[in-house]
């Protein structure tokens, strides 16, 4: 593996919160990539919607797809910049560890029940998982990851908040950047996501060629897919404009990286986190990423099918956050983990953890 100077190395990590003893087959990284893959709550994305309720059908994708799909895009990033893989892999995978059932539906709900209370944001939670709530080792609470994979998870926090967080939390005060690997996989979740979902959305029947088309890139793309292969099927077609696309902007994220790096020239990765973010697009690829994020926004999210799944996530994640309000005994006891958190937080960490169909279950059970 080559590891370039401004790169985090596993050998310099700055350690974990509680000291453990080192393995002899993996690197401190790759050890935490296993505990997240190993986590109940890494499990539990399987069954957590990322646009479509998981009770629509089995080929749509799931948190856990996207969670996968991010890792893998991640890593050739990685690799092509001359950065840590299992680095950027781990912080991957860990990265919605934290999402409520029903995707940001659930979400929104959750944190309109907690707004006298804090609040509640998938990101941070993300963090409270791996730190506290995930509960396999006889030493410690949480996955006792390394202090890159922590940093590389949350990816937004207020000044407020992060004072609470240590030396994880440093960073948004000081108005610093994560490591180079974590940079690169808030991008590479965008281009998976903003793939996946115009690809699920085909397959749901609410997009079709004709709107697809009024993105620019895909249009140039699909244009040249169709002179090119004359005989074969709608979904051959639309899988290999997809492919194409996630290429092209993939390419131009590399390239446009390797100029800022070269610019700026980072020697450590505590020089790089001086700097302003050296991860980017192009000014024309991030002008086509807009285009086709508010396309999503106005033909996919705000389709009445997706708006009609979304109310009814709301409304159950309202509900059994009030039925536990009213039924505090009702939570297990291995949430209850600090006595400085209020119910509402143990509450909101009770249901956040949820599949989309053990909360449907949990809220027809208790409305019969």
């Amino acid at each position: 593996m080559i590891i370039a100077p401004y790169a985090c190395h596993h050998n310099q990590s700055k350690g974990r919160q509680f000291q453990e003893e080192l393995t002899l087959f993996r690197n401190h990284f790759q050890r935490d990539r296993d505990r997240i893959i190993h986590s109940a709550s890494f499990r539990r994305l399987q069954y957590k919607t990322q646009v479509f309720v998981n009770h629509e059908g089995d080929m749509f994708r799931s948190r856990l797809t996207h969670s996968l799909e991010v890792a893998q895009i991640a890593r050739s990033v990685a690799r092509t910049l001359e950065c840590h893989e299992d680095l950027a892999e781990a912080i991957a995978l860990a990265h919605d560890l934290g999402h409520t059932p029903f995707g940001h539906a659930g979400q929104d709900a959750l944190n309109e029940c907690m707004k006298n209370f804090g609040g509640f944001e998938h990101n941070p939670q993300s963090l409270r998982v791996v730190d506290v709530l995930e509960n396999r080792y006889a030493g410690f609470r949480g996955l006792n990851l390394t202090f890159e994979v922590r940093e590389g998870i949350l990816k937004h926090c207020s000044k407020k908040n992060a004072r609470l967080l240590g030396e994880v939390g440093l960073r948004f005060i000081a108005g610093n950047q994560p490591s180079l690997e974590a940079q690169i996989v808030n991008y590479t979740d965008e281009i998976a996501y903003i793939h996946h979902d115009l690809d699920d959305g085909f397959r749901s029947g609410i997009l079709n060629f004709k709107n697809l088309c009024d993105l620019d890139l895909f249009n140039e793309i699909y244009q040249n897919v169709i002179h090119m292969h004359t005989s074969v099927t709608e979904e051959q077609i639309l899988n290999e404009t997809i492919r194409r696309m996630m290429n092209v902007m993939i390419k131009n994220l590399c390239d446009e990286t390797h100029k800022k790096i070269k610019q700026f020239n980072p020697q450590s990765p505590d020089e790089l986190r001086q700097m302003p973010p050296l991860v980017d697009f192009s000014p024309l690829m991030a002008r086509l990423m807009m285009q086709i994020k508010k396309f999503s926004r106005d033909f996919l999210y705000q389709h009445p099918r997706i708006q009609a799944m979304s109310n009814d996530a709301k409304k159950t994640t309202t509900a059994l956050f009030n039925f536990f309000l009213k039924n505090y005994d009702s939570i297990p006891v291995s949430f209850k983990v600090d006595e400085q958190d209020t119910r509402e937080r143990v509450i909101a960490d009770y249901v956040a953890g949820m599949t989309d169909r053990y909360a449907n279950n949990y809220f027809n059970s208790t409305n019969p």
